[in-house]
């Protein structure tokens, strides 16, 4: 069977909803777009679902030059560009790098802080500011992406883990939600071929663009949490315990570096 790739995601801000696009621009940081805003707490440390679940409530739809976040709560909107010239800058945390980012609007912060019920300040990472992945898995730049700038999952492998979850519910006498690919935040995802298949991977192009498989995504409660609600359960996290994973951590999907340039478009041939 033929590997295609089946759909692109962009999160233009750290741990906010994304959204899907038939094509985008390869940077040399990911997707032109993807995770170069980023909310922070007063000592410049990233915030994310795992700290507040109500992220999961923002989502992003493109919109005229910029994108707009919308709270799926109660319909609240903010426009924002997509890039911003500011004057002063911020050192802030992504776990152990220190990133410099550019201090945006205070009623931009003030709106997330309003939603977030805590206090925040949104940020920016202009294209002068280089922050380097890894070195001991490859070399190369991410954006404010937790550690790379691509994570690659197989539709295979989401359908994979709804029917072991669906079937230990059935046994239990239990009920499954299936889980949607927005839960896992995947750049890239594959059509066809086999569940999980993007564990063996290295060296990959979609279309005419190259691409390095370097390692697995260890997971946390962010995929626990539903995108709409911000409520968090049980699930995936425990399913997937069951079955994939190395050492302590659970896995889904796998990151990947790759070209700084080029376009990949919905439909494009898959060779692994």
């Amino acid at each position: 069977m033929s590997l295609t790739l089946g759909a692109i995601h962009i999160h233009p801000i750290k741990s906010v909803g994304g959204f899907g696009v038939n094509e985008a621009r390869l940077t040399d940081r990911g997707l032109e777009h993807d995770r170069r805003w980023m909310l922070v707490d007063e000592h410049g440390n990233f915030i994310t679902q795992r700290e507040v679940p109500d992220l999961a409530c923002l989502h992003t739809t493109p919109h005229s030059e910029g994108f707009r976040v919308t709270d799926t709560r109660d319909g609240a909107t903010l426009d924002l560009p997509w890039t911003f010239d500011g004057r002063e800058t911020k050192m802030c945390s992504v776990w152990s790098d220190r990133v410099r980012t550019m201090i945006t609007e205070n009623a931009w912060s003030t709106w997330f802080s309003e939603r977030m019920g805590r206090t925040a300040q949104l940020v920016h990472m202009p294209d002068a500011t280089k922050r380097r992945t890894d070195g001991r898995y490859a070399k190369g730049l991410t954006s404010l992406s937790d550690g790379f700038p691509y994570l690659i999952v197989s539709q295979a492998s989401l359908d994979d883990l709804n029917a072991r979850g669906a079937a230990y519910a059935h046994e239990q006498k239990g009920t499954w939600t299936p889980m949607t690919m927005e839960r896992f935040r995947a750049n890239l995802v594959i059509h066809g071929g086999d569940p999980f298949q993007e564990d063996h991977w290295r060296d990959i192009t979609i279309g005419a663009a190259g691409f390095t498989v370097v390692k697995p995504c260890a997971r946390c409660v962010i995929i626990n949490t539903d995108q709409h609600t911000g409520l968090r359960g049980r699930e995936p996290l425990r399913t997937l315990a069951t079955f994939h994973s190395k050492g302590n951590k659970v896995m889904f999907g796998m990151n990947a570096v790759g070209d700084d340039a080029g376009t990949v478009r919905v439909g494009d041939l898959v060779a692994a």
